[in-house]
């Protein structure tokens, strides 16, 4: 077993490092140098030097995450936003919609900043845990909660001002959490383990291991049976029965997948180099988009006609479905 900061340093080394770009302006004696470009790239919200790590929506505004505290609103379903930064220099690594519509950020420095339902109001509430955390999820009766390192697990039920913590003392970090329901709670992580609570939390056991130790950058339960797991070279794992056992399916891409976007009837995968996959009878298909060596990492289903999708280098496009798969998500 590793001590806390041997896990501490592992657990840096283990995150995907979000790094912003640097310019090199070089100028000469002959003419002036033209700031324009600059000074109306500073104006815009979304910029090169944004890496977009998760999204979220109520039924009034979608907000946007990514590094040192950046969060992007809009309130017209992605076509314009309004930016703002939060008094952080960490990335926000996750972030979830609460049940009255406020919504909670999970920043890299250990802080969970909630936010109101305009997504224009935020208030840090420091974590109690020394471990790492490295995802978040509001319940359905709107507990905070939060996962990361040594199979921490800490919730809150009165908005931060107290919180349970609780480990199944094994070495591992759980990378995804997501309450399928206001009783089944389900989290993945490191050496391909899967961790179930049938009773909101309260209570945590084993539920099984993805194949091969598989380390799962995202995951997404339809149900409390049927769910999926992406990650390195395009693996995308699919359980119908809670995770106690696993099955490869077939894709049309080897980038490492990112993160999983559900729709009413359909499931889409970001990934690599601007990867967005759709399944279709049991195996994963490639959507046309532009050819960027980027990564996309989040994303959501726009009244079953468009896929807004998020990532690296200031990422956002907005892909209109075929309309066959339009009407297969109506």
């Amino acid at each position: 077993m590793l001590d806390a900061s041997l896990r501490q340093t592992r657990n840096v080394c283990c995150t995907l490092t979000l790094t912003g770009l640097s310019a090199l302006l070089l100028t000469g004696c002959e003419a002036a140098l033209n700031l324009e470009a600059v000074q109306k790239q500073s104006r815009e919200a979304v910029k090169r030097t944004d890496f977009y790590q998760a999204i979220a929506r109520n039924d009034r505004v979608i907000v946007l995450a990514g590094n040192k505290g950046t969060l992007l609103v809009s309130n017209d379903q992605g076509n314009t936003w309004q930016r703002q930064t939060l008094p952080t220099d960490a990335s926000l690594l996750d972030l979830d919609t609460c049940p009255d519509g406020s919504f909670i950020a999970l920043s890299f420095d250990n802080q969970l900043w909630h936010g109101n339902a305009s997504g224009l109001q935020w208030t840090a509430h420091p974590l109690p845990s020394q471990e790492q955390m490295m995802t978040a999820a509001c319940a359905p009766d709107g507990s905070w909660w939060a996962a990361g390192s040594f199979t921490t697990l800490q919730g809150s039920s009165d908005q931060g001002a107290s919180w349970q913590e609780t480990s199944l003392d094994e070495d591992a970090i759980l990378t995804n959490l997501q309450f399928v329901d206001h009783q089944t709670v389900i989290a993945t992580g490191e050496y391909g383990l899967v961790l179930s609570s049938t009773d909101g939390g309260a209570s945590w056991e084993n539920t099984g291991y993805l194949p091969d130790e598989f380390y799962p950058h995202a995951s997404y339960f339809r149900s409390a049976s049927e769910g999926w797991a992406g990650g390195l070279n395009g693996f995308i794992y699919h359980t119908t029965d809670g995770g106690e056992s696993w099955t490869q399916q077939a894709s049309a891409s080897s980038a490492p997948v990112f993160g999983f976007i559900p729709g009413a009837s359909g499931l889409y995968a970001v990934g690599d180099n601007a990867t967005v996959l759709e399944l279709r009878n049991g195996a994963w298909s490639a959507l046309a988009t532009p050819n960027q060596p980027l990564y996309l990492r989040t994303g959501l289903l726009l009244n079953g006609q468009q896929l807004l999708v998020a990532g690296g280098r200031g990422l956002l496009l907005n892909l209109e479905l075929p309309a066959a798969l339009a009407a297969s998500t109506d």
